[in-house]
């Protein structure tokens, strides 16, 4: 039985487009296929592990002996965003996809906001990040009020500048909204987007990002780990993507190099249980702003990591890669997530190497995976590979 498991999502990175994808508009998608032939990528390590040995994936070389066993996953759940994929790695799928708003939000959830917050609305459409704060960003310093946006995903985002609206105030604001967001209102995320610059031609957001999800409806692998008297490590976003149910100690980082330093500093802690990572810049960074050469770049970060965690890894200790959705850089119709595969790459002293897992049913296969390796009880809707993988 395993002690550690270390599971770290690498946000958005999709490996080819799922059976389903033309019904989510993302026809030939595919978030590894488009890095991997940039100057920036580097994936020897990934390789490996097996990356390039998935099912589908026609990139990069397979590595002769893969040092550990791997899948390619499809999620089950009716979505390809954040929550639902992170819910569904933690085994809880979600039948029905969490309400968009292509339109915007309508006037009388608008009002609501206005009187509860004391705060007016700007924009109120689907919107890139980056350009919204170009586009309204001048008018909500003259006039103080909030720019709110949405997404094709189940979000409902505020930006403020800092220098109007301080970053706990945006804060207080946007879990204020969490509140007004439920039933035929209730996204998956309300994103506080903190932003700093006096024009538009220097408007930055900063690192200072909040997510206020909805909890989860029933319980995860992170209460089962829990409740077997295990620990559970968020780190990232992790607490913010299930509200803290299930979620032991937190730690927030700002970004990809934070997250791995946190992780290499997990590996010398005394715990037994789940240290559960996000890596958030892939997707946050550089697929919603289409940029390819960026995610290659940050690929290879995570690629030359590895190496130095694999070698403090302990007897019993078990490393999960995946992702929780795609979001390829090339594809120009739309900035928003893809619906794709996703990988499933497990190495550890007590995982078999080169065993091919190939196309398994539901990211939940993680949790029953993870569970299983820790002894913990807990049936999730999907099946894990524990027991094709054990030495």
């Amino acid at each position: 039985m395993a002690k550690r498991v270390f599971l770290i999502v690498l946000d958005s990175f999709g490996v080819g487009a799922e059976p389903d994808a033309p019904l989510f508009g993302d026809v030939g998608t595919n978030t590894l296929g488009a890095i991997a032939g940039h100057p920036n990528f580097r994936g020897d390590n990934l390789a490996r592990l097996g990356m390039f040995n998935l099912d589908g994936v026609t990139c990069g070389t397979p590595a002769a002996a893969p040092i550990g066993s791997y899948a390619r996953l499809r999620e089950a759940s009716a979505g390809k965003d954040t929550t639902i994929g992170h819910w569904e790695i933690a085994g809880l799928l979600s039948a029905e996809p969490l309400p968009t708003f292509p339109d915007g939000f309508p006037q009388e959830l608008l009002d609501a906001f206005t009187a509860k917050t004391g705060y007016k609305v700007l924009c109120n459409k689907p919107y890139s990040g980056t350009d919204v704060i170009r586009d309204y960003g001048e008018e909500h310093m003259k006039t103080g009020a909030l720019i709110v946006y949405t997404s094709a995903d189940s979000v409902f985002q505020i930006a403020a500048n800092e220098a109007i609206v301080p970053v706990e105030k945006l804060y207080e604001i946007c879990a204020q909204a969490r509140e007004l967001l439920t039933g035929k209102y209730g996204v998956g995320r309300v994103i506080a987007r903190p932003f700093v610059g006096d024009c538009a031609a220097n408007f930055t957001r900063t690192p200072r990002r909040h997510d206020y999800s909805l909890v989860p409806p029933h319980d995860t692998m992170l209460d089962a780990i829990l409740a077997a008297g295990k620990q559970t490590i968020g780190v990232g976003k992790i607490h913010d993507i299930f509200a803290g149910k299930g979620i032991g100690e937190t730690i927030r980082t700002s970004g990809n190099t934070e997250g791995l330093q946190v992780t290499l500093e997990l590996a010398d802690r005394d715990f037994e249980g789940l240290a559960f990572v996000n890596l958030v810049d892939f997707d946050m960074l550089y697929g919603h702003r289409r940029n390819i050469a960026g995610y290659a770049a940050a690929a290879a970060e995570f690629n030359d990591w590895l190496p130095g965690f694999m070698a403090k890894m302990r007897p019993g200790d078990i490393l999960m890669v995946t992702a929780d959705h795609g979001c390829d850089p090339s594809y120009t119709k739309t900035t928003d997530h893809t619906r794709e595969h996703v990988p499933f790459l497990i190495y550890g002293d007590e995982v078999k190497p080169g065993v091919n897992l190939h196309t398994r049913y539901s990211f939940a296969t993680i949790a029953d995976t993870v569970c299983k390796a820790l002894g913990v009880d807990y049936c999730p809707a999907g099946c894990g590979v524990y027991e094709e993988i054990a030495r």
